[in-house]
């Protein structure tokens, strides 16, 4: 399960970049919309710069 540390996330939009399929932007905020989309979760993880993505 992918998570997004909303304390951590600062809404840069790296991992929205890598995989939109499974990330959106809510009150400046990375939420995960959909936990089974088909695109490269560990690139998008290793994106986030305040580490705020887990799996």
């Amino acid at each position: 399960m992918v998570k997004v540390d909303q304390e951590k996330c600062i809404g840069c939009g790296a991992c929205l970049a890598i995989c939109p399929d499974m990330f959106e932007l809510k009150d400046g905020k990375s939420v995960v919309k959909n936990q089974d989309a088909n695109c490269d979760v560990k690139q998008a993880i290793e994106s986030c710069p305040t580490n705020a993505i887990s799996s």
